[in-house]
């Protein structure tokens, strides 16, 4: 099976995000006009709901919301219609709500498994794009303020000799599933700081400059648990917008069974057969959160999926 073609969590969403219309700022107006364009409300990275899901609004409602709005960005189109997201962090939450019509915010995670794929990857587009306006108010050269442009897909400090054009970032990560280098066939969980007693998740980190993903694997697995890892292959690849990551899940097969925690990051860590694995799903315990790459990949390996 071709673990990289499946859609995780928060890919595969439906819009076509039509990239040349955003240099067109006279177009991005006048489709904010349009009567049948859409507009998806946001308030403090969550989404604003009613009993059915997200609200999306449209016609006076929409024109309402962006009135009020800090930020309001061009997300792509459906089909013919053009959908919005906007930003009403600044009022508070019974306000935010009353003015969309909704009843309450709510993260979008909390609400996999409610929406579906496509809904839940635009929502999750819509929450990084605004967290990131809200963090870039300013230059981070020359300290001027920063102004939104390209229908909200990048910022242009206002410095008279600066004028960077500052886009929004996102931050890889890697997440792994380390195997024995024998049988029989176990793979390293670990539990990190913070967790609760008996807590185990797959090992991941983030990837440091000049460092490729692969890298960083290696990088990762001998700092936080002092395990040598070969044959880094690649699972499969998650937007994880939360505030801006990319989740890089990769296998990779442990050259010992030997474990060293650093005892920061990782205060244990320990070899799970497949067995062990089932029987603590069979318990009630979660093979990490279920919108999540991590939860993939051990599902994967419990399969015998390669």
């Amino acid at each position: 099976m071709d673990t990289a073609e499946r859609v995780l969590a928060y890919g595969g969403g439906w819009l076509d995000r039509a990239g040349p219309l955003r240099t067109d700022p006279a177009r991005v107006e006048a489709l904010l006009a349009e009567p049948t364009t859409v507009v998806l409300p946001m308030w403090r990275d969550r989404c604003l709901v009613d009993g059915d899901g997200p609200v999306r609004l449209t016609a006076d409602r929409a024109s309402l919301v962006r009135s009020a709005a800090g930020e309001t960005v061009f997300l792509g189109l459906d089909g013919d219609v053009a959908v919005f997201a906007a930003d009403l962090s600044a009022l508070p939450e019974r306000s935010a709500a009353e003015m969309a019509g909704a009843t309450r915010a709510v993260d979008v995670r909390a609400l996999v498994g409610r929406l579906d794929a496509g809904d839940a990857a635009v929502q999750a587009y819509a929450r990084g794009l605004l967290h990131w306006h809200r963090q870039q108010r300013f230059c981070g050269r020359c300290g001027a303020p920063a102004v939104a442009g390209g229908g909200g897909h990048l910022r242009t400090c206002t410095g008279g000799e600066c004028e960077r054009l500052l886009f929004p970032r996102i931050e890889p990560a890697i997440i792994v599933l380390v195997e024995a280098p024998a049988s029989p066939g176990r793979c390293l969980l670990a539990r990190h700081a913070g967790a609760p007693e008996d807590a185990f998740s797959t090992l991941a980190g983030f990837v440091e400059v000049g460092e490729s993903l692969e890298d960083a694997v290696r990088r990762e697995m001998a700092e936080e648990a002092g395990v040598t890892v070969t044959d880094v292959t690649y699972q499969g690849s998650q937007a994880w917008p939360f505030p801006a990551g990319l989740m890089v899940g990769f296998r990779a097969t442990a050259t010992s069974d030997e474990v060293r925690v650093d005892g920061e990051e990782l205060l244990e860590a320990r070899w799970f057969t497949r067995d062990e694995l089932r029987e603590r799903v069979e318990s009630g315990r979660s093979l990490g959160r279920v919108d999540a790459i991590d939860h993939r990949l051990l599902e994967d390996w419990l399969a015998g999926v390669s």
